[in-house]
């Protein structure tokens, strides 16, 4: 199942989806050419506007991104538990599977809230596909390059809701009720409920903002970031519409 779940997510979402379009869009048009051209069409018009930085940042911004954590909602929680957000495999400068750059991020804004709280640390990320389990490198990382230091690693999760579920399972028996869950801003609002559904009270601490470019130029300028953050959006999305009609 969880397998059949990425696919289908590949194929649903841009830019995988887009393409599919546009190619049957070329093969209508052997038969059809008035309205196989407009399929093509509309699916590249539609690539180029989600490679724009200002639209893929408005749907970022659609997801209702919490707010930033405050000094007065730290003190209130009593763990922090970050979220893995993916790994290199086989990063040959360390020799072995390493964070990737969304984990990274997650981690360096998990470890400035430890040190400014003190609080026990969670890192949640199983080996969905075999490589090494992310939270045992995540946990390598804090501690090693961060000082930060990990109380659990939660290593057998594979999606959001497997975090949520297993992470609670750890965090249970140490009386730990109420968390600060570390992710980025546009994964929240999909991450908070499913941790909620476990009976956790949750403090969103988001970090990665997608912020607005200085330049006008790099608004408006199509980029493969742009492209990724519209894809990103859109999956959040079809992924809390799924989440509602579970519900």
């Amino acid at each position: 199942m969880f397998l059949l779940k990425k696919i289908l997510s590949a194929l649903a979402v841009p830019p995988f989806s887009l393409i599919l379009l546009a190619l049957a869009g070329v093969l209508l048009s052997r038969r059809h050419p008035r309205s196989g051209r407009w399929l093509a069409g509309v699916a590249l018009a539609a690539m180029l506007l989600m490679s724009i930085p200002t639209v893929s940042i408005l749907l970022m911004q659609s997801l209702a991104l919490p707010p930033p954590i405050t000094t007065a909602q730290l003190r209130g929680v009593q763990a922090i538990v970050i979220l893995g957000g993916g790994v290199d495999d086989d990063a040959p400068e360390y020799g072995t599977d390493t964070v990737g750059r969304a984990t990274l991020q997650r981690l360096r804004y998990g470890a400035w809230l430890q040190k400014s709280s003190g609080l026990p640390i969670l890192v949640s990320g199983g080996s969905p596909f075999g490589s090494r389990p992310e939270a045992e490198a995540m946990k390598e990382t804090l501690e090693r390059e961060f000082g930060a230091k990990v109380r659990w690693a939660e290593a057998h999760s594979r999606d959001t809701a497997e975090n949520a579920n297993l992470s609670a399972a750890m965090l249970w028996p140490a009386k730990i009720t109420r968390i600060a869950l570390v992710s980025h801003a546009w994964h929240l609002p999909r991450a908070v409920p499913l941790f909620e559904r476990q009976g956790l009270e949750v403090v969103a601490a988001p970090t990665a903002y997608d912020t607005w470019p200085r330049s006008y130029a790099e608004r408006i300028l199509p980029s493969a970031e742009a492209l990724h953050r519209s894809s990103t959006a859109l999956r959040e999305w079809i992924g809390i519409a799924v989440q509602r009609l579970r519900k």
